[in-house]
């Protein structure tokens, strides 16, 4: 048997077919238009990313040469913060999808902060007030969209993550769609609580959003419904995972202490907390890590970082020193070191450790001696200090010292920016065989549901290492470099002041 995997990102659309040893078989991959109105604005059209996700559906099908009879299930993972509100009779999104990246609502954050400070409801839901959460950009659809907020009153609009969109699609849409999420993304609205695992009235008070918009909060590894209308018709939806917990689950770091680090559109750091609920004191957020079937949920502090391969993405599209992203690495390999130059990418503010959304991005340290060889390694080294930060905050909300770091995602073919990171930390990095880990995290959970896989053991069972990155940098110069980087960091504050 066989299961396939979902991945809706930022950037693209994925489906990802994978067999009964966890292996991939066969993909299919579309980007999507990164829509930018304004400054600090970032959309997506929703129908496009439902037409993308057809698309590459069967795609993946035909090059895996797997018949729909043959596929057990699908998983969902998803980029978790952007929201997208649709009508439920047409099907038809009232704006476009405003994406976790987007700070245009940060006034509205402002205000509620002006009363108990940006950790008010931080006990209940685990999250600061921040325009990266959903609530605040749900509220400013009801707000702005003619004739959006009598609508979703009457009961005619949903909202919905992305996971919750493509759920509904794939099962149905306006002829009988589930409307549901799991609790992972739900942990990442602003609106859920913690302990209880449902929507909090005090929190939809807050956000001034009407309940019945809010898709039902159901576990990450079950059943939500079949396919309907698609190249996968009767194929059970069994598992639904926010993305960064789903390359947690991919990396089989089920239980506490055990941790990933994801470097994407931006960088997500997970440490498992077990069935604990940790306060994040020292900039983290306190999260759902996931939860199987009627098991307890299990918890997680995360460390959100806005920009990091997007940061690459910038050097290639707006200053144009590269053509294609790899090319960052042989420009970095150019330079015996950073020529003293940083780059902080505080594009839209600092998230993870620092919560600043004053800040903007700078590059520091330039003398006539640097070129485009020592920008390059600046950014990648961008990448490893930020999350040399988050994870020190770990280390002083739990006490734990971290003795290895696994990572995944996109940029980790780069292997110089491993051994920087390895550097920079002081332990090893360890890259997985399957780097592919939050498709394969949403497929393990799938699996699980519907009997593919017996256990987390047997899951633990399949992870393979294929690199290791250890440490070359002696102590004292570590040091030197964090605190350069630091000081760095706090040149970019206030620089925002309306």
């Amino acid at each position: 048997m066989h299961i396939v995997a979902i991945d809706q990102g930022t950037t693209s659309t994925r489906a990802i077919v994978f067999d009964a040893r966890g292996d991939i078989v066969a993909s299919g991959q579309l980007e999507h238009e990164q829509i930018l109105p304004e400054a600090g604005w970032v959309e997506h059209d929703a129908m496009e990313i439902w037409r993308n996700t057809q698309s590459v559906l069967e795609t993946a099908l035909e090059r895996a040469e797997v018949p729909a009879a043959d596929v057990a299930a699908i998983g969902i993972t998803n980029q978790r913060e952007t929201a997208i509100v649709w009508d439920r009779r047409t099907g038809e999104p009232v704006y476009n999808a405003i994406v976790w990246q987007d700070t245009r609502t940060q006034p509205l954050i402002d205000a509620l902060a002006a009363d108990g400070g940006v950790r008010r409801f931080a006990e209940k839901s685990g999250l600061p007030l921040a325009t990266y959460f959903s609530a605040s950009k749900l509220h400013w659809i009801l707000q702005n969209v003619e004739g959006a907020r009598e609508r979703a009153e009457a009961g005619d609009l949903l909202f919905g993550t992305p996971d919750s969109w493509l759920l509904w699609n794939l099962t149905g849409g306006a002829e009988g769609g589930v409307h549901a999420t799991d609790v992972t993304n739900a942990s990442r609205t602003l609106l859920m609580d913690l302990h209880t695992l449902d929507w909090d009235d005090e929190l939809l008070s807050a956000f001034d959003i009407p309940r019945a918009m809010l898709p039902d909060i159901r576990s990450s590894s079950e059943e939500y419904g079949k396919t309907a209308g698609t190249a996968l018709d009767g194929v059970p939806i069994a598992a639904i995972l926010g993305d960064q917990q789903a390359a947690t689950f991919g990396q089989v770091a089920f239980e506490a202490g055990e941790s990933k680090n994801t470097y994407g559109t931006g960088n997500f750091l997970i440490v498992g907390t077990g069935e604990e609920i940790v306060s994040g004191d020292n900039g983290l957020i306190t999260t759902v890590a996931y939860r199987i079937g009627d098991a307890a949920p299990r918890y997680a502090l995360e460390g959100s970082i806005a920009v990091t391969g997007s940061l690459v993405q910038w050097l290639r599209d707006n200053l144009g020193i590269i053509s294609r992203a790899p090319e960052v690495e042989e420009l970095a390999l150019t330079v015996e070191d950073n020529g003293g130059v940083y780059i902080v990418p505080a594009f839209s503010g600092l998230f993870a450790p620092y919560w600043r959304p004053d800040a903007r991005g700078a590059i520091l340290g330039l003398t006539r001696f640097a070129n485009k060889g020592h920008i390059a390694r600046a950014a990648l080294e961008a990448v490893a200090f930020q999350t040399r930060e988050v994870l020190d905050a770990v280390a002083a909300d739990t006490g734990m010292a971290l003795t290895e770091l696994r990572v995944d995602g996109g940029m980790v073919s780069n292997a110089t920016l491993l051994q920087l990171q390895a550097d920079v930390l002081g332990v090893p990095v360890i890259r997985p065989a399957i780097i592919e880990t939050t498709a394969l995290g949403a497929a393990y959970a799938a699996g699980l549901a519907v009997g593919v896989w017996r256990d987390l053991d047997e899951l633990r069972g399949m992870w393979r290492e294929d690199a290791r990155f250890e440490p070359r940098t002696d102590e004292t110069e570590r040091a030197r470099r964090v605190a350069r980087w630091r000081k760095a960091v706090t040149r970019t504050f206030d620089w925002v002041e309306d």
